[in-house]
């Protein structure tokens, strides 16, 4: 949770991606070296309470978050009928690319290294964007992810990246022990003692932030940056 870390920016945002426009929220701290973008699964939002709570605590370890809406309004209403988008890693991966892109593009942060925050589909997006864009990008953590769904990309991702994993997920556990193992990069698995998929148990997201925020910023750190540059 959030302690009143002082945000140096805030502001409401409309990412281009082809002919649609998502929308977004940015917020960084005062003398923030990194920004992480969020990449939720479908049926999820900016404003999902488990993605507010990671990114307040992201922001208390002095890095900035965006979050923003990989789908349209639309698109989200046409999903709970027909659930054909959730696994459109090509779509997911693209509108994530164009969101960091467009970080790159603003003079307020395109200074910051970048790191992907990515849960359900939505991390495996965030690995394929990651393997396309390489050095681009920083660090990645995966919350109860589908990494297996990135396929060959996995191979070629080059950020440090924690996958996160609830301890009852059984069969998600065992998908990213097998992703894991394809991975050539700086990498880590941590299981969550009790957790479910959605992590809703007590101290459950907690922990997740915590993991998330300390693999963030170690490895978004400005010292960090100084030294590969």
């Amino acid at each position: 949770m959030s302690h009143g870390v002082n945000v140096r920016i805030a502001w409401d945002v409309s990412i281009p991606s082809d002919d649609v426009f998502l929308p977004g929220e940015v917020k960084v701290p005062v003398g923030a070296s990194g920004i992480v973008l969020f990449a939720h699964g479908s049926g999820s939002s900016r404003f999902s309470m488990r993605n507010q709570s990671v990114a307040s605590s992201i922001r208390d370890a002095g890095i900035g978050t965006l979050l923003f809406d990989l789908l349209t309004e639309r698109e989200e209403e046409e999903e709970r009928l027909t659930r054909h988008l959730r696994f459109d890693i090509d779509l997911l991966t693209a509108r994530l690319v164009d969101a960091t892109l467009w970080v790159r593009s603003q003079p307020d942060i395109r200074g910051l290294r970048v790191g992907y925050f990515g849960s359900s589909t939505g991390a495996a997006a965030a690995l394929v964007a990651a393997s396309e864009l390489s050095d681009t990008i920083g660090a990645i953590v995966s919350r109860g992810g589908r990494p297996d769904l990135a396929g060959e990309s996995l191979t070629r991702v080059k950020a440090p990246t924690l996958l996160i994993v609830g301890g009852a997920d059984d069969v998600v556990i065992e998908v990213n022990r097998e992703a894991l193992s394809l991975l050539n990069c700086v990498k880590k698995l941590s299981i969550v003692p009790g957790a479910t998929h959605l992590f809703e148990e007590q101290g459950a997201l907690e922990s997740v932030a915590d993991l998330a925020a300390r693999w963030f910023s170690e490895h978004l750190s400005a010292k960090r940056s100084a030294e590969s540059a």
